[in-house]
């Protein structure tokens, strides 16, 4: 075979390999399909796949103390305290001092931007490992005007505390069953939780909420358990995600918790039934 023939031949061969591995042009390129669970269809959804946090979706609360929670951290809205990188939404406690408090970290809130009434919440995350640290995955009532808890309604689809490494906990708050007389319940793993990433979901209905860890149902809670008590949860509520540090549930803050600590989340979606 002549020189120039076998030039041609691997021309047109590399050519080939290009275009097979290039997309076509004015095509965008093929995105993972977000599983739909039967019966149900994809209401909203985050994947934090854009270079910035969603401001038409998520809001800051800023401030210290954690309102009333004895928390040791201020929160703020500083890309240092929460942020999308890799893919993820990334909220930080770092150990410094600001505003009167020695540890900064961020709580984000769909409040006023996206409420639901039923549905599969649910997010995957990634909890950070350490004594005194309190990431939640959780929503409150819609009415929530930061006077009427526990009226409002709350409920915990996920709390982690470090100095008990293999518990999460879902918990729904209430009139007459809210702190630690809340409808709760302590679900233990083998091994140390914050070493994966997990997946955190409630189902709820009308009269009924259950609880899921990486789909497994744990929990579940009816208007029946709350007696003569008010169930408050047949009402929108929004979603929030934060990391705390220290308070009353996480207690006293480790000196062998390192920082800064991430609560790593890969998404947030909502499902709510097709019919």
């Amino acid at each position: 075979m002549k020189r120039h023939t076998r030039l041609a031949i691997a021309w047109l061969f590399a050519l080939a390999v290009l275009t097979a591995c290039t997309p076509s042009a004015g095509l965008a390129p093929a995105t993972t399909p977000i599983p739909v669970p039967q019966g149900w269809k994809l209401a909203w959804h985050d994947e934090f796949d854009s270079d910035t946090i969603d401001r038409a979706s998520w809001t800051f609360d800023s401030g210290g103390g954690g309102w009333g929670n004895g928390e040791a951290e201020f929160y703020t809205s500083r890309p240092e305290n929460a942020r999308v990188e890799h893919g993820m939404l990334v909220i930080e406690a770092r150990q410094e001092r600001y505003e009167g408090s020695y540890y900064t970290s961020a709580r984000l809130k769909t409040q006023g931007l996206r409420s639901f009434q039923y549905g599969r919440i649910e997010a995957r995350l990634k909890v950070p490992a350490g004594a005194g640290l309190w990431p939640a995955f959780w929503m409150l009532g819609a009415g929530f005007d930061g006077t009427n808890w526990p009226d409002c309604g709350e409920i915990d689809i996920m709390e982690y505390i470090g100095k008990e490494p293999d518990l999460i906990m879902g918990t729904a708050h209430g009139p007459g069953y809210s702190g630690a007389l809340g409808l709760s319940k302590w679900n233990r793993q083998k091994g140390n939780i914050a070493d994966e990433f997990h997946t955190y979901a409630v189902d709820w209905k009308p009269g009924q909420i259950t609880w899921y860890y990486d789909g497994a149902a744990y929990f579940t809670v009816t208007q029946a358990d709350v007696g003569e008590r008010k169930w408050v949860f047949d009402q929108p509520f929004f979603i929030i995600l934060n990391l705390a540090v220290g308070g009353q549930l996480a207690g006293m803050i480790s000196p062998q918790t390192t920082f800064p600590a991430q609560l790593q989340v890969d998404y947030v979606r909502v499902f709510q039934t097709a019919d």
